[in-house]
């Protein structure tokens, strides 16, 4: 998971008014009516996937996938018709957010929706889950408290979110060390889980992006080390053993269009050379 810098800009106008629309619709419905207009107005969310993916890169928000052969859903972060807070406690989620683009994340369907892990047959995806933490104040349609809520799934919209979780050695996805408290590593666990973060196919992914950044830096060192002999074998190897290449390379693979970015630049810092990756804050300076 990387930052996602939502852009207003990238979305058509009329894409924008037919969102409006269907809110002020929905305002005006009792309370009986509404899931059946937010059922039947489906077409609104969908509409905005293109541009969600200019936002990413194509990339899924939650898994920074960008495989061309799996449809991408819309999420709605928070649930707009029904949201299930824990294994016996559901209520009706965030409808008055169903067209709200603010609310809405592009997500790969093993992300997305409710399927099994292929090891052990768990079931993994977000679904309609949103948890909250337990004494966390809960948003109605007649008390709009977003703000005052207390997620447990990390937002890859949110900087302080984004620094919360990373690649690990192995591939994984863990807490980073700015996890200070129980809150926001149960944030953090609970997002891989209810994500799928760490089914295996990702976990491959980002391990074969981890092995091309290590090779990458493997040449790079062997110019350094070469070149720290005297000022005559620098002078050799800056003819004969150029490294911008593989300095360009490995900046490109931490850009956030790159698919497993994240992965990169855990890479890169876990070798000693995390000034070459660039870092959260700068890409959430306008955030």
């Amino acid at each position: 998971m990387i930052y996602v810098r939502r852009d207003p800009a990238l979305i058509p106008e009329k894409v924008l008014r037919v969102a409006e629309r269907a809110q002020a619709e929905l305002e005006a419905l009792p309370p009986a009516q509404r899931a059946a207009h937010i059922e039947k107005k489906s077409h609104v969310w969908r509409g905005f996937a293109r541009y969600l993916a200019k936002m990413s890169y194509g990339k899924c928000w939650y898994s920074e996938s960008d495989c061309v052969q799996s449809f991408k859903d819309v999420d709605h972060y928070r649930p707009k018709k029904q949201a299930k807070r824990s294994d016996t406690e559901v209520d009706d989620g965030y409808p008055w957010l169903a067209f709200s683009w603010d609310n809405f994340r592009l997500a790969a369907q093993r992300s997305n929706q409710v399927n099994r892990e292929e090891d052990t047959d768990e079931p993994v995806g977000k679904g309609a889950w949103f948890p909250l933490m337990q004494g966390s104040k809960r948003a109605t349609w007649d008390d709009r408290c977003v703000a005052e809520e207390r997620p447990v799934l990390l937002d890859p919209a949110r900087v302080a979110d984004v620094r919360l979780i990373e690649v690990t050695a192995t591939g994984k996805m863990g807490p980073t060390r700015f996890c200070l408290g129980e809150y926001e590593r149960t944030r953090v666990s609970n997002t891989v889980k209810l994500l799928g973060l760490d089914l295996p196919g990702l976990m491959s992914a980002r391990q074969r992006t981890m092995r091309l950044v290590q090779d990458l830096v493997y040449e790079v060192q062997k110019a350094l080390v070469a070149a720290d002999s005297g000022a005559e074998a620098a002078a050799f190897v800056a003819n004969n053993m150029p490294i911008g290449d593989q300095l360009n390379l490995l900046q490109r693979l931490t850009d956030p269009s790159q698919p497993y970015a994240a992965a990169a630049r855990a890479q890169l810092r876990f070798l000693g050379y995390g000034e070459l990756c660039t870092s959260v804050e700068q890409l959430g300076a306008a955030a």
